[in-house]
Formats: C-alpha cells, structure tokens, sequence
C-alpha cells in the first residue's frame, strides 16, 4: 500500500510540474544561454551509488537535494548507468524500478528549485563497442524522451559522457546527431548537451560538428588539468603511488587553465554555443590546500568567461560530502561555493 500511495503522490506532482513547464515553454520559448544561467553552479550525484538497484540502500538520501540547495548549489548532474539494466530480450526497456527511482530523483530535486541533468554515463561500454551499442544507447534515448517529454525546462538531457577510445570524433558526430534526431521527435524545444569526443577534451572541440540549425544546445567540456595533481594516487589513472603533488597557484599554473578556457571560449563565441563545465576537481589523495586552491581556481576562471559548471562529485571519490560522517567537506564546499552567511 505504502508503495502504491508513493507512486499515485508521485504522478500528481509530476502532473502539477508538466503544467507549469507547459505554461513557461509557452510564454516565453527557450534560449540555451539562458538556460545556461540557470544551470549555474553544480554537482554530479549518484553516478556509482547502489540507489539504481535498491533505494533503501542508497547512499544518497532524500535530505541532500535541500542540503545541496541551502549551501548554494543550482543543478545536479546525474550519473546514469542503464545499460545494465537493459537487455535485448526485453527489447532494451528500462525497468519500472529503475524508472522509479529516476522519477524520485527528478521530482525532489524540482521541489527544492535544482536544475537536473540526466547523463548518459556510459562511456566505458560506448567506447569499448560503439556499433555493438549504439542500438542500446538509442533505446535509451528513445525512452527517456517519451518519458519525459513533458519534464520542466529544468530537466536537460545530456546525449554521453566523454565519448572516448573507439568512439572516435568522426563516429561520435554521427552518433550525436542520431540520438538528438531521436530526442527531438518528442522533446523539440529541450535543452540538449553535447560534448567533444576524447573524454570531452577541450582540445578536441574544433572537431566537434553540431547542427547549425539547432540552437538549443550547450556544448560540455571537463577539465583536469594537470593529471599528474588531480589523479594522483588514483589506480585508475596509472597513478596509484604518484602522491604528493602540490597545485599552489602560481602564475604559471592560473595561465595553463585560463589559456586552455580561453581557447574553449573562443571556440564557442566562433559557434554561438553557450559552455557547461560538467566535470572537474582533484581525487581525495591529494593533498586538501591544493585541492581547494584548484577547485575554486577552476570554478571561479570558468564563472569569470560565462560558464555553468558540475564539481565531480558529491561523494565516493573526489568527495564533497562525507556521507559516512554526514557532513560536508568544508574546504571543497567553500573552494566551490563560500560558506553561507547565518540567516
């Protein structure tokens, strides 16, 4: 009973959401810049958090979209993962639960006023196999748009994360244009983000091809820059025992990322397309002063020439939010957004 009470609230409100959007979209139409402003500063959240298979289990908890939203914060990307969820046998639909959660993700992050950005995360399988994924990552596509057609205008959907490896960036402009052929048929005036391919490198955004005649899309890039100091200590990177690499701040260091942002918005000014950084920041080995020099460094030269941003991430590794403590981590939310005054 208490599931079924869960889902009728849910579709009510969802319901009072679509008439509102409806009513914003007709009065005043969607201008991606615009939208841009809206998105501000913000998060990645949930993207390896045991949520999908099992709410109750879930590290992120109801209580953080009001916590996010009183420390400053605008929007929230959100991690997908769904190709794990989808099988050929069932025709690549996405389960009901999985939907679920989804649904409870978009509706609590609208009640307390946060942008939500749903991104596809898949980028190990996509660039693992593109043409044994690609009729997977349209599916996915295909049934986020007919889900959510009616979402506010404050619900973007972002087309992959770091299209990368075998998803080269001739294949990836293919790619891109075919699932936003198939995000339009439902959702022609959403607000849609794409990014260059090669990890979404600003080196790579000149061979970025985007339809010209489609201006309601921002263009993403993600930033960290040096590897050496943000992914030390991280296995992953091929930097497990490279530790102790301070980023203090000096000329040198501020000139590197404001020539690698002025390049990207050169670029974007060329092309008439707003700019998301959606991913930055340093792993949680580093050591914590430079970290929080970096990160607010990074935020404030993205702030400074127009950009949005998403600090990477609210918590399991580059932690903003220690959950096993349940408290922030004060430096990286003050690097990202100050410490709010007392009311």
């Amino acid at each position: 009973m208490k599931r079924r009470n869960f889902l009728v609230g849910l579709i009510l409100v969802w319901a009072l959401i679509t008439l509102r959007v409806q009513a914003q979209i007709t009065a005043t139409g969607v201008d991606a810049f615009e939208q841009n402003r809206r998105l501000g500063r913000g998060v990645n959240i949930l993207g390896y958090d045991p949520i999908w298979r099992d709410r109750e289990h879930g590290r992120f908890q109801l209580k953080y979209f009001a916590l996010l939203k009183q420390a400053g914060f605008q929007s929230v990307r959100v991690n997908l993962h769904p190709f794990a969820f989808m099988s050929a046998t069932n025709n690549w639909q996405l389960p009901q639960d999985w939907i679920q959660t989804l649904n409870w993700v978009l509706v609590n992050a609208d009640k307390q006023g946060l942008n939500t950005i749903l991104d596809l995360h898949e980028y190990g399988a996509m660039g693992d196999d593109p043409a044994a994924n690609e009729v997977r990552f349209l599916a996915f596509w295909r049934q986020i748009s007919q889900s959510y057609w009616a979402a506010p205008s404050s619900v973007f959907f972002e087309v992959l994360n770091e299209p990368s490896h075998k998803l080269t960036s001739e294949l990836w402009n293919e790619y891109l244009k075919e699932a936003l052929a198939v995000i339009r048929e439902k959702n022609p005036k959403r607000t849609v983000i794409i990014g260059p391919a090669s990890w979404n490198s600003i080196d790579h955004l000149n061979e970025l091809e985007l339809p010209r005649d489609d201006k309601n899309l921002i263009v993403t890039v993600h930033y960290y820059k040096p590897m050496d100091f943000t992914h030390q200590g991280a296995a992953w990177a091929d930097r497990k025992d490279k530790l102790g690499v301070n980023w203090l701040g000096t000329p040198a260091e501020l000139a590197a990322i404001y020539n690698d942002f002025d390049k990207a918005s050169t670029w974007a000014k060329e092309h008439q397309r707003p700019v998301f950084l959606g991913e930055f920041g340093a792993y949680d080995k580093a050591p914590m002063d430079s970290r929080a020099l970096y990160t607010a460094s990074v935020a404030r030269a993205a702030e400074k020439r127009g950009w949005s941003w998403a600090y990477w991430q609210f918590d399991s590794d580059f932690v903003l939010y220690d959950v096993g403590k349940d408290a922030w981590v004060e430096p990286i939310k003050e690097a990202l957004v100050g410490v709010p005054k007392a009311p």
